[in-house]
């Protein structure tokens, strides 16, 4: 009985901003899907939920993406893809995806009223790249590479401008992270709950690490005797953080520190739906996953979609 009220209260924390004025959402809570379905042979792996029930989902095959309501489960392509991944995404309150390109080295930012490319950004040098993962900060955009120690930083500019391909910061990652050769390595990446770090996931050795954004210097945070293998996508919501273990079909419940340096499992949720999902958003009581389905031939006509779990279980 401790353990599941030590699940709901730390799932508890992961409220999201409230709709904006003149949302269909804001005079009454929406009935929200239980599952999204996304297009045969998409094969899903990142997720963005902004302040509206809407979800952005990006292709591992072709960067399509794909926005979906999560009132109705209806969707429809927003963005065609440029023939390289699209990974992690994060959406601005200005309505900006912002789109981490995998094998492609590259980022992307997609107006997500139009499906327009506003920018586009070269980061790493192929094929030592795998740009993975992104989190939103006040000062701009940072995204991991699995195969490169470094991190990359977009710095927006005077009203959150975006900023010219020659602005971008890269920043090596040093102090007690190592990479190891031919393995995913900095995979999800948010901020400490101070704001004052970032903290990352090396899916490898199910290590956590924080990183100081001004240096790059990692220090391994401490979980005790846990690691978390598979691990992929991070959720940050207070002191919460869900860690997304992938092919272990389960989101790890982590308690963290203010500073985001030490931590402790409080809990585990897993769901039958579940079929190798790679990360995670929220939207009011729901969390969304996206069902990357590694374990399975894909093929044009393979299925997928998106687990809805309530955040309170």
């Amino acid at each position: 009985m401790k353990r599941v009220l030590a699940i709901s209260a730390a799932l508890g924390c992961l409220g999201v901003a409230a709709s904006a004025p003149g949302d269909r959402t804001a005079a009454y809570p929406p009935v929200l899907a239980a599952g999204i379905d996304l297009p045969a042979g998409f094969q899903p792996e990142g997720i963005a939920i902004g302040t509206r029930p809407v979800a952005y989902f990006g292709s591992r095959v072709d960067g399509s993406i794909y926005r979906a309501d999560l009132v109705t489960g209806q969707g429809e392509i927003l963005s065609q893809g440029p023939g390289t991944p699209a990974l992690g995404l994060q959406v601005d309150h200005h309505g900006r995806l912002f789109v981490a390109g995998g094998t492609g080295g590259d980022a992307r930012v997609v107006d997500t009223g139009t499906g327009a490319v506003l920018a586009s950004y070269p980061l790493g040098i192929s094929p030592d790249t795998f740009v993975n993962d992104v989190v939103l900060t006040p000062t701009g955009a940072w995204f991991t590479d699995s195969r490169t120690p470094v991190l990359y930083h977009l710095p927006v500019g005077d009203q959150d401008a975006l900023p010219s391909p020659t602005a971008v910061v890269r920043r090596p990652l040093t102090g007690d992270i190592r990479y190891e050769p031919g393995a995913i390595n900095a995979n999800g990446i948010v901020r400490t709950p101070d704001g004052t770090g970032l903290i990352i996931m090396q899916s490898v050795t199910g290590r956590l690490f924080r990183v100081d954004p001004a240096t790059g210097t990692t220090r391994r945070i401490d979980l005790g005797a846990e690691t978390l293998p598979n691990g992929d996508g991070l959720l940050l919501r207070g002191d919460t953080l869900l860690v997304v273990q992938n092919r272990s079909n389960t989101i790890a419940v982590v308690a963290l520190d203010h500073a985001g340096t030490t931590g402790s499992v409080v809990g585990r949720v897993t769901d039958p739906r579940f079929d190798v999902p790679t990360t995670v958003a929220a939207y009011e009581e729901r969390l969304y996953l996206p069902n990357a389905r590694y374990t399975t031939p894909p093929t044009p006509t393979t299925s997928y979609s998106a687990v809805g779990v309530d955040r309170r279980t």
